[in-house]
């Protein structure tokens, strides 16, 4: 059984969360400074909580309820680890790749403002690249497809939209009667997918 972490997202949100809002505002959307609530009231006194008590030896000990928010990494911990399992299942059995495709920082800015037109042309690029590149011959040669996820900030907790794709290494032949693998350890050139 793994310790708590030294170190969780709400303590770094009660700790550098004001600033960091007042830095942002009118950036913000109203979801977004609810999640930021929820993850830092929750399993506090905040949101209240409850007594338990062992019938063994009449030990008391407080429970502190919890958010329920589907983006706080304590209360969706095991739902998050019932859905990678479900993935797992899901999984070819061949190798996979991680790309990543990144908006240009003058791109990024716009899309600071315009969230929806911005974010949606970037999954579709990615996708569309992905898709064209690995259907020429001159590459794979096959329809593939991918999973894609959007990242709207980076590890330094500033504004770096970027889309992960998880990518089966191969794809269906164009008659879509047989498998075409990648070669191992390599799946598409980067400098063409750029």
């Amino acid at each position: 059984m793994k310790g708590r972490p030294a170190l969780e997202v709400a303590d770094i949100f009660r700790v550098h969360g004001p600033a960091w809002r007042e830095a942002q505002r009118g950036h913000l959307s109203l979801g977004q400074l609810k999640v930021m609530s929820a993850i830092t009231q929750c399993r506090t006194a905040a949101l209240g909580g409850h007594v338990l008590r062992c019938d063994g030896c009449g030990t008391d000990a407080v429970s502190y309820n919890s958010c329920r928010n589907r983006h706080c990494p304590k209360c969706q911990s095991t739902a998050a680890q019932r859905w990678l399992d479900a993935r797992q299942a899901d999984l070819l059995p061949v190798e996979y790749f991680h790309v990543v495709f990144t908006l240009p920082a003058p791109i990024a800015d716009i899309a600071y403002t315009h969230k929806a037109a911005i974010y949606g042309l970037l999954f579709d690029m990615a996708a569309e690249v992905l898709q064209t590149i690995a259907m020429d011959p001159k590459h794979l040669g096959a329809r593939i497809g991918a999973t894609l996820v959007l990242h709207t900030w980076g590890s330094a907790l500033t504004h770096h939209p970027h889309v992960h794709g998880i990518v089966p290494g191969g794809g269906l032949a164009p008659d879509g009667t047989t498998w075409v693998a990648c070669r191992p350890g390599f799946f598409l050139p980067v400098r063409v997918l750029s």
